[in-house]
């Protein structure tokens, strides 16, 4: 009944009553056992829907199983709604192994879901905003895959994309990014708040000028719907409405549901600490509501009663169960960091004859081109790259006159959104070429990079990996100051979960490009701008042959670019990457036979095999980075060549790279002062040899 009811739009007719006031009890007696419980269930925080039961119902009871939904930390109602159980929940609850969303990796009610008969959910976060971008992502997705043909068009089954939201949470930045994206693309989402006037232990009073309808307004082109979230009645019928002009007409809106906050924030920071109008909230439980309501309408009070027994009877009966289910393995730890990629080896033609040598950023241009020609699912977003300039380096260029604008487009200033909406995008059966313009305006989107985008596979059990690849132009190149200039990859080394390339040729550009793509798992690709057109002395090898179409280079292989035999006299290994590989050829040209070169191309997953092996066939390392060396990736690098490679070493492993220093400076000279260069890994060189 409940899916011919999602499939038609039903009224409220007795079958439906019923089964909402059985659901809401259910809801209601779980809260009620958690709290009996506590010395079991406080062993890991929860929250709960108490107060919150009768508007996550209405919406609950009417998605369909083409819909998408982005639930928060206390939507446990919407998730009894589109069919869970409370077994599946409260596996959840206790963190066991059959935990159906993350397999007792994450907390109750952040669900992940990927079931044929309902809703769509993907990876569900704990920082309270941050969904927002994601969800409407997956909008943009649909919008996309609707306006480009992918899907077909119906009126009635269109799907519908949902983003609950704590009225809180939209005080968040990155709310506001998802919103202006919502109302400039017209994208067919639901952003559902729950405004229960409270934000931890902070009241509404102290922490927002206005309540999310009143924000709303804003957004032009984003209809709000203002409601009683407490009257099931008044919130299934607006839910039935907006969902169906959504459907139909494709276009973002906003419900705002007042409702009561009748549990502890979650069972960590508790009610009784900090709450001082309990009794008010009280007076709008929606539970003796409704039950008015449906006696209002011929149910008897022994009918209620009985439906209400059935549920505190399963719902016991499940706690039970689950307390009995088996505990999480100590080598399930381990599965899921990251989705198997196909790409294991280099395959293609590198070298293609009666080609000319092509500029870096020319095969990257290639690169994405034959992507986008070979998969309809292949777009590209950012800043500028659409078709008035194809990007700040022209690295986009002529790709939105060939692709058209609804495949290569220009995104607002933001990064976080950039970063974040691949998320949703590859959740749609997308796959996003995104860029962030210098690597310097990266870090307002690290929140996306590292909450929503590195963690999905591992906290979604597998079921949700984020398939993209964001571009990031970086490094020093003509006194881009510091804005234009820094290095940024020991950050992003520490982000588990995605991948890193970081090609300073432009035929390893194109063949982790491609590699990128067909990975399954979120890449960011380096890319030195002052390699792109190899304008600088002595980055000619740069340029390269563009390998053929099929070319493609696996992760986690690094390149010898000059390779030393052990001799008489002392030798040394250089493990470098990016810019660092022309330091070191053009530092080593005298002493070839003596210097092994070994460029990295990807950081993560990083060649240790090839770094231990370079290290013991030398005896002496020199580690060389753009980025200051404190605490960097390169740092890190030399430590596990002395932790692995000890007996092996002649000298201890040393690491140059800029000036430990804020910023790099506009003026040239300092530039020149602070970053490497020949001369001084030169220096360097003939230090170590010497040893």
């Amino acid at each position: 009944m409940l899916t011919e009811t999602r499939r038609k739009g039903a009224a409220l007719d007795k079958a439906l009553l019923s089964k909402a006031w059985e659901l809401m009890t259910t809801a209601r007696a779980m809260s009620d056992l958690y709290e009996e419980k506590s010395q079991i269930t406080q062993k890991y925080v929860h929250a709960t829907s108490r107060g919150h039961e009768a508007v996550q119902l209405a919406l609950g009871l009417q998605l369909r199983p083409q819909d998408f939904l982005s639930a928060y930390y206390r939507d446990d109602s919407i998730l009894l709604g589109i069919g869970l159980q409370p077994y599946e929940l409260m596996l959840q609850l206790l963190a066991k192994r059959d935990d159906p969303f993350s397999g007792g990796r994450t907390y109750y009610c952040h669900p992940s879901l990927r079931r044929d008969d309902m809703p769509k959910i993907p990876h569900q976060s704990s920082a309270t905003g941050m969904q927002a971008i994601p969800t409407t992502g997956i909008a943009l997705g649909v919008h996309y895959r609707e306006m480009t043909g992918m899907d077909p068009v119906s009126k009635e089954e269109n799907p519908v994309v949902v983003c609950s939201l704590g009225d809180g949470s939209v005080t968040e930045g990155e709310v506001a990014e998802a919103f202006q994206m919502a109302v400039l693309k017209q994208l067919p989402i639901l952003y559902f708040i729950q405004d229960n006037e409270w934000d931890i232990s902070a009241n509404a009073k102290e922490i927002r000028a206005m309540d999310a309808n009143e924000y709303a307004k804003g957004f032009p082109g984003m209809e709000v719907r203002s409601i009683d979230g407490t009257d099931f009645r008044q919130s299934f019928e607006t839910v039935q409405e907006v969902l169906a002009l959504i459907r139909k007409e494709r276009r973002p809106f906003m419900i705002h549901a007042k409702v009561p906050l009748l549990g502890h924030h979650t069972s960590g920071v508790r009610r009784e600490w900090y709450r001082h109008d309990l009794d008010e909230h009280a007076k709008r439980d929606p539970l003796p509501r409704f039950h008015s309501f449906l006696l209002s309408e011929g149910f008897t009070v022994k009918e209620l009663d009985t439906i209400r027994d059935r549920s505190n009877v399963l719902v016991r009966a499940d706690f039970e169960k689950a307390m009995k289910a088996e505990d999480p393995r100590p080598e399930d730890l381990y599965t899921y960091d990251y989705a198997p990629t196909p790409v294991t080896e280099e395959k293609g033609e590198r070298e293609p004859s009666g080609k000319e040598r092509t500029v870096m950023v020319d095969c990257a241009l290639f690169a994405v081109q034959e992507l986008m020609s070979k998969h309809p699912e292949c777009l590209l977003y950012g800043q500028d790259v659409g078709g008035r300039l194809g990007g700040v380096f022209r690295e986009a260029a002529t790709l939105a006159q060939k692709f058209g604008d609804e495949r290569v487009f220009n995104t607002p200033i933001q990064e976080a959104f950039i970063i974040g909406s691949t998320v949703g995008m590859s959740a749609a059966g997308l796959k996003p070429i995104v860029e962030v313009q210098f690597a310097d305006y990266i870090w307002p989107g690290l929140n996306q990079l590292f909450t929503e985008v590195s963690r999905s596979y591992y906290l979604s059990n597998g079921k949700w990996p984020v398939s993209c690849i964001i571009r990031v132009p970086i490094g020093a190149y003509g006194s881009g100051g510091p804005y234009h200039s820094s290095s940024v990859e020991s950050v992003l080394t520490n982000i588990r979960g995605i991948k890193i390339a970081y090609p300073s040729t432009g035929a390893d550009l194109k063949g982790l490009m491609k590699a990128a793509y067909y990975d399954p798992n979120p890449v960011v690709i380096l890319e030195h701008k002052g390699l792109y057109w190899s304008k600088i002395k002595g980055t000619e090898e740069a340029r390269t042959i563009e390998p053929d179409e099929q070319y493609i280079v696996p992760f986690g292989k690094a390149r010898i670019v000059q390779r030393a035999e052990p001799g008489k006299n002392s030798s040394l290994a250089i493990i470098t990457y990016g810019m660092g590989v022309y330091w070191a050829r053009n530092a080593s040209r005298e002493l070839a036979d003596r210097v092994e070169i070994l460029d990295l191309r990807t950081l993560a997953p990083l060649d240790e095999a090839a770094i231990y092996a370079a290290a013991r066939k030398h005896g002496r390392v020199l580690v060389v980075t753009e980025e200051p060396v404190n605490n960097s990736f390169a740092q890190s690098i030399a430590g596990r060549i002395s932790e692995n490679c000890f007996e092996s070493l002649d000298a201890p492993v040393q690491v140059i790279g800029s000036k430990d220093l804020p910023a790099i400076p506009l003026n040239s000279t300092l530039e020149a002062e602070m970053v490497p260069n020949t001369q001084k890994v030169a220096e360097a060189i003939d230090r170590l040899l010497r040893y």
